[in-house]
């Protein structure tokens, strides 16, 4: 009887309980792996007796909440608030609704007077599902009180029906060149691709009639070990790596003949060679050269003569970045300060962001901490002035920009808010033709549930700080706004199960951050993708990625006018042949000598 339990509290929790591969083969979940995934969601699963109480308590969960935690109306429709309230109550109660801007409309509700849609008696009591219709509201995120029920709150979003597109749309297609930026040579550069280089190509692109520029994640990576340099493997994902700043266009390079010195000595010039020179990125050079110059360029402007101008814009963007840029440079600081960012194996007090040594240690190192910021600023001023080149060169779209699946699971973002990770589980993707053993991307989940409890703060912040700046942003992997392909920390990902997320909830808060920046979204839908997913996707004008490569039948590739018009069309991308090597069969030999 447990296996069956098993495997019916695990579909309650959200798990799948079988899945076909891209081949049309089915997966069972084993009982192991439904037994694992319950530990990880920390939902009791030992016995029957627990199996039961823990079935119980996730159908029941829903009907102990006075209103749900997330509401989604769309644009033009009346806003229908679900209330879950005891029968016995019977008087009139008053309620709210807040947009960011301040007070809406607010008024009082005789609860007898909503029709009962269904009911449930849970502890001996009868619990009465009604709805209270609101009138509609323009687009944006609400926040509903129900006072006189322990002030039940909800957060309500008012969604456009679909995504950015530009008004042209319709009638011409848009094309443009995409580039590692890490890749990017120059004569000025230090060894690496800088926003300069990305102002510079921008340029000539749009001399050339492209439309966009698209680019690698720009995430923030591992200062203490350059050399994990994979922008899909990330720190976090909303902030910058502050090694694509030009050093040379900050305002305190000009006015410090120290940074020109450093610049000059013998072992920095040495470093500089060597980082200019190699055939490879050195990345270990790259950061020690940037990163010795930036701290003589922060001592300047906060000990120097920088202008007021200047220090009232930091102070709006530390004010603006908040508490989420306090603990990221907290983490920095504390990455240097114990000589690794791998920090399950920091002092056990150090591991907790809340806790009193954190911000002790936070308040002692206050100007290390400050510098960390200060290199966000450099980093998203100099990737707003990219996006302005491009814009003011002519280009319709801009930078097309990329963001991450996941984080690391020793990361910054994974320590500021560990409760909305699944810790003890690894996103992956299943056996398919790209790597037919499986893949395990050693990034951390996070937890759908603890998303939707916490409003999707963190899915909004995410958004809002990738489409800053972008005409354009790819979802890397968008397969997980429906489901995520779950491997067990340490196991093959033979042993991987999907996991549904609330689509429904991502795309309405996709549409509306779309909107709100003027950002096309395209959704990376390559792998196994699940039957009607690129039709929801096409809905939302979500654009398809299509691969050249991929695009045949009976033998012979498509064309053009074959593909969907809401599509994002490529030769090749960043983790596949280039046309060169694909042409000359070059990453077949290379899958042979892999193995």
């Amino acid at each position: 009887m447990t296996d069956a339990l098993l495997q019916k509290l695990a579909n309650a929790a959200g798990s799948e309980q079988r899945y076909w591969d891209i081949q049309g083969r089915v997966h069972e979940r084993s009982p192991e792996t439904a037994r694992f995934l319950l530990k990880a969601l920390d939902i009791p699963a030992v016995t029957d007796d627990e199996i039961l109480a823990s079935l119980a308590m996730l159908e029941e969960k829903p009907w102990r909440d006075a209103v749900p935690p997330f509401v989604v109306s769309t644009e033009g429709h009346a806003i229908e608030i679900s209330l879950r309230l005891p029968a016995a109550r019977q008087e009139v109660m008053r309620w709210s609704l807040t947009s960011e801007e301040g007070p809406v409309i607010s008024g009082k509700v005789r609860i007898e007077d909503l029709d009962i849609l269904n009911r449930r008696d849970i502890n001996g009591a009868t619990i009465f599902l009604r709805r209270l219709v609101l009138p509609s509201q323009p687009v944006g995120y609400y926040r509903f009180q129900l006072e006189g029920h322990d002030c039940a709150i909800s957060r309500v979003i008012v969604a456009p029906e679909r995504c950015y597109l530009p008004p042209e749309s319709a009638s011409r297609r848009f094309w443009g060149v995409t580039t590692q930026l890490y890749s990017l040579r120059s004569t000025p550069n230090w060894g690496i691709g800088d926003f300069t280089d990305l102002s510079d190509l921008a340029r000539w692109a749009a001399r050339h009639g492209a439309d966009m520029i698209g680019i690698n994640p720009l995430h923030a990576l591992f200062l203490d070990e350059p050399q994990l340099a994979s922008p899909y493997s990330p720190n976090s994902r909303l902030f910058l790596n502050p090694l694509y700043i030009d050093v040379t266009m900050l305002p305190e390079y000009a006015r410090l003949n120290e940074a020109q010195v450093l610049a000059r000595s013998p072992d920095m010039q040495r470093a500089l060679r060597a980082a200019r020179d190699g055939d490879l990125i050195d990345y270990p050079a790259v950061a020690s050269v940037k990163m010795a110059v930036l701290e003589a360029l922060y001592g300047v402007f906060q000990h120097g003569d920088a202008g007021a101008g200047q220090r009232e814009q930091y102070r709006k963007f530390v004010a603006g970045n908040g508490n989420t840029l306090q603990r990221f440079a907290t983490f920095q600081m504390l990455s240097e300060h114990f000589r690794t960012h791998a920090w399950q194996t920091w002092p056990l007090a150090f591991r907790d962001p809340a806790n009193a040594e954190v911000d002790r240690l936070a308040r002692e190192r206050s100007e290390r901490v400050d510098f960390f910021k200060y290199l966000q600023w450099c980093a998203a001023e100099q990737r707003s002035g990219s996006a302005r080149s491009a814009r003011d060169s002519g280009m319709r779209l801009g930078l097309y920009g990329d963001l991450a699946v996941g984080v690391e699971t020793a990361s910054a973002d994974h320590w500021g808010d560990q409760d909305l990770f699944l810790r003890d589980l690894r996103i992956g993707a299943p056996p398919d033709p790209f790597n037919e053993a499986g893949q395990e991307w050693g990034l951390v989940p996070p937890d759908p549930r603890r998303l939707l409890a916490s409003g999707y703060d963190h899915f909004i912040a995410l958004l809002r700080s990738n489409m800053r700046d972008a005409g354009m942003l790819r979802i890397d992997h968008v397969m997980g706004w429906q489901r995520l392909f779950l491997i067990p920390a340490g196991a093959p990902a033979s042993e991987g199960f999907y996991l549904r997320y609330p689509m429904d909830d991502f795309v309405a808060i996709a549409a509306l951050e779309s909107q709100r920046n003027s950002c096309v979204v395209i959704g990376e839908d390559l792998g196994t993708v699940p039957a009607g997913f690129r039709e929801r996707m096409a809905a939302a004008n979500v654009l398809s990625t299509r691969v050249f490569y991929f695009e045949q039948e009976h033998g012979r590739f498509r064309a053009p006018n074959a593909f969907p018009k809401l599509a994002s069309v490529s030769a090749t991308t960043h983790d596949l042949a280039t046309l060169r090597g694909y042409w000359e069969m070059d990453d077949i030999s290379a899958k042979v000598r892999l193995g």
